[in-house]
């Protein structure tokens, strides 16, 4: 749902600063590199130890990169498929990285264990949503559907309530309270999802059986 808009105006906005790496000789796959590095490293330096804000900051510093990689590639005229694997692959990394360092937090200091279970779920299920969709491509579905929530709303709802949430050691009361909702929010929506897209592969399937079936009728009866 936010991927359509919000990959549309941040691509606008970085197209310079893509522009800038190109003129440095930086490659594409490199910031794609650089990028889920650093979401790894301020995910599992930061979460596990409580400190949701300083560690929202330095993975919203790299989070952008999954954008612009794409920009990059687009303006130099070398997309490839090779870069969409790449990119694809270590998105599922960085994804991996956010919530395993929250379920880190919740099985330690957090001392929630059904919070930690709600974070291994989101960090799971976003596998699978996105699995489903790529599984379904490989065997010629369009898989024509738009979940409830996908990666950039995960990445959203669980970054900004992490960061807002981590400004209770600055004060800040009850505020702590906005990330276990927003993991529920996340886990929730990424079962509908899970769901949304099942059926869809479902209908898409039946329906290429049939047209397949019809085609060789056809071809019998001739």
């Amino acid at each position: 749902m936010l991927n359509k808009y919000a990959r549309a105006f941040f691509t606008r906005v970085l197209t310079p600063f893509a522009a800038l790496l190109i003129r440095l000789g930086v490659s594409p796959d490199a910031v794609t590199l650089a990028g889920t590095g650093g979401v790894v490293a301020g995910a599992l330096v930061f979460y596990p130890r409580g400190e949701f804000f300083w560690g929202t900051v330095v993975i919203t510093l790299f989070v952008f990169s999954d954008l612009v990689d794409g920009n990059m590639a687009r303006q130099l005229g070398r997309s490839s498929r090779w870069g969409a694997f790449l990119d694809s692959t270590l998105d599922r990394v960085a994804d991996g990285a956010i919530f395993g360092g929250l379920a880190l937090w919740y099985a330690g200091g957090g001392n929630d264990n059904a919070l930690c279970a709600v974070a291994i779920f989101c960090l799971a299920s976003g596998q699978v949503v996105s699995y489903t969709k790529a599984r379904g491509e490989s065997i010629g579905l369009p898989v024509k559907v738009n979940g409830l929530v996908e990666r950039a709303e995960r990445l959203v709802i669980s970054l900004v309530a992490c960061g807002f949430s981590g400004l209770h050691k600055f004060g800040v009361p009850h505020i702590e309270v906005l990330l276990p909702i927003a993991l529920w929010i996340v886990a929730v929506g990424s079962a509908v999802t899970l769901i949304q897209r099942v059926v869809t592969v479902r209908r898409e399937a039946a329906e290429a059986d049939a047209a397949d079936r019809a085609v060789v009728q056809g071809g019998e009866t001739r």
